[in-house]
């Protein structure tokens, strides 16, 4: 495949996790950027033992699948190296919770990492990098990231929720008896969280508003809850977490972010500058469009109070989490 664009770099942390192992040759393939869009793969991963070898497995079949468009292949233990020039970093990689584990305990857990990274990514990646953060929880470690690279804009940073959205579309689809293509402007607000308000206000099915052909009963019962507890349902289904739907968002949200969503409104936590009374500097899930590789949240939607009463619980959830990690914050 002949292509004159010049090579970007692109940076993954965790890439011996399942997540990790599920984006790595979508991206190589060109499934994120474009097909004629080369890019090297810099991959950091920490950790010992198990993950230093399955990594090293993957970094075989990466190579074996002789993608035309992966330029360069390497992997590092020092963030710094991993994220130098870097044009797009893709945080997956993050401490799980444990059994018994308070969430207070995860969040400093993740704030170690996040507040390293953040640091990194300032020291030495790219003025213009995109980072996702997928790793959990997502909104708030992506906050501390982008705290602690004050040198990069903030809009340089987001977090992961439209795996959220993607799934909101295939039950309205399930439920209208249409494509998953079909259902537009289907919004996800707030955290990525079992709190999220997950919005079918302003949808449509093949240019139809939906939301008169939805029962109440439906939305509350069943919608809502398949929504925010899906991650839970794939875990005690499969025995494993949902890992190539998120793989698979992260590419979509890269994607679109990168190459521009046109009039499709897309899902993206990012940082408020005040929109709907969301507190600047919060990153939060807003209905978005991107152009020229900018997101900026939809404007001018007229917010119903019931909608104005979930954005408002996501607010305080994200508030309080910010002030667990209070002391990871420059």
């Amino acid at each position: 495949m002949e292509t004159t664009k010049k090579t970007v770099r692109v940076a993954v942390t965790g890439p011996a996790g399942q997540i990790g192992y599920s984006l790595l040759f979508r991206i190589a393939s060109g499934a994120m950027l474009g097909a004629d869009q080369p890019v090297e793969l810099r991959l950091l991963e920490r950790a010992e033992s198990a993950s230093s070898a399955r990594l090293t497995g993957t970094m075989m079949e990466l190579e074996d699948c002789a993608f035309p468009l992966l330029h360069g292949l390497s992997a590092f233990r020092d963030p710094v190296e991993a994220f130098r020039d870097a044009d797009y970093a893709l945080l997956v990689g993050a401490r799980p919770r444990a059994p018994g584990m308070e969430r207070a305990d995860l969040l400093e857990a993740n704030a170690r990492i996040f507040m390293e990274q953040g640091r990194a990514l300032n020291a030495s990646a790219s003025r213009d990098v995109k980072v996702l953060v997928v790793g959990n929880p997502c909104n708030t470690n992506a906050m501390i990231a982008m705290k602690n690279a004050p040198d990069l804009a903030a809009r340089n940073f987001s977090a992961l929720m439209r795996l959220d959205q993607n799934r909101a579309e295939a039950q309205l689809a399930k439920k209208l008896g249409c494509r998953v293509a079909d259902i537009e402007r289907v919004a996800v607000w707030g955290n990525h969280s079992p709190t999220m308000a997950a919005d079918v206000s302003f949808a449509t099915a093949k240019g139809e508003p939906v939301a008169g052909r939805l029962e109440a009963a439906w939305l509350a019962d069943e919608f809502e809850p398949v929504v925010a507890k899906r991650g839970g349902a794939i875990l005690a289904a499969r025995g494993a977490s949902s890992a190539a739907s998120a793989a698979s968002a992260a590419i979509d949200h890269m994607r679109d972010w990168a190459l521009g969503s046109g009039e499709r409104w897309v899902t993206m936590a990012v940082p408020s500058e005040g929109e709907y009374g969301v507190p600047e500097g919060m990153v939060f899930g807003f209905p978005c469009r991107t152009e020229n590789g900018v997101a900026r949240p939809v404007e001018g939607l007229e917010i119903s109070e019931a909608l104005r009463a979930r954005i408002e619980r996501n607010v305080a959830e994200l508030a309080l989490e910010a002030e667990a990690v209070k002391a990871f914050l420059p």
